[in-house]
């Protein structure tokens, strides 16, 4: 199997150096006789980034199949969150791609690493179960408090712009008087106009 090796330090972490994750990765590799086609390398770049070189570039290798396992040290040297981890193994799933993390003994290619990968989906899913179902109460809450949502509505003087209606102002110089939109304007009139 072609493997693809991906080691990160962060900023936090400046007193460590790649090669500690490399070593591990490199022995991994060669003790399961895969050979190693690529190592992507993001040094000085904190995990919550979103924008990694090194990540990026093992993306696209993903999508090009340059490889066929990705092997990690540890899951929080590849991911920023549980669910950017989730949405990568996915992501590799959908391409043939296998995972291996050192640290959490995952491995995608055997039963066991299956198991670990729908575990970690399935809490993934009901987190955002959770949350969602936060939002909503939220809001259902907000709307019983008689909350509205969306942007609050421009207070004017409605009695000025139908005055210079009348003076046979436009709806466009009414609306730069009373500084609010035209269609505000339009709305507010539209009676006036069928009569």
């Amino acid at each position: 199997m072609k493997a693809a090796i991906y080691a990160r330090i962060s900023t936090k972490n400046t007193h460590q150096d790649l090669d500690t994750q490399l070593l591990a990765t490199r022995a991994y590799c060669e003790r399961a006789g895969f050979t190693i086609v690529a190592e992507y390398l993001d040094s000085g770049i904190s995990g919550a980034t979103t924008k990694r070189p090194g990540l990026d570039k093992l993306m696209k290798g993903a999508h090009l199949r340059l490889f066929d396992v990705v092997v990690v040290a540890r899951f929080d040297r590849f991911a920023r969150s549980v669910r950017h981890l989730i949405t990568a193994l996915e992501e590799f799933q959908a391409l043939g791609i296998q995972f291996v993390s050192l640290a959490e003994s995952v491995d995608t290619s055997t039963p066991m690493g299956k198991a670990m990968f729908t575990v970690i989906a399935a809490i993934a899913e009901l987190e955002r179960n959770i949350i969602r179902e936060r939002v909503m109460a939220g809001i259902e809450r907000a709307r019983r408090q008689g909350k509205r949502f969306g942007a609050p509505r421009k207070i004017f003087d409605h009695d000025e712009a139908r005055r210079l209606h009348k003076a046979g102002k436009s709806l466009r110089e009414i609306a730069l008087r009373c500084q609010v939109s035209k269609d505000t304007i339009r709305k507010l009139l539209v009676p006036s106009l069928q009569c």
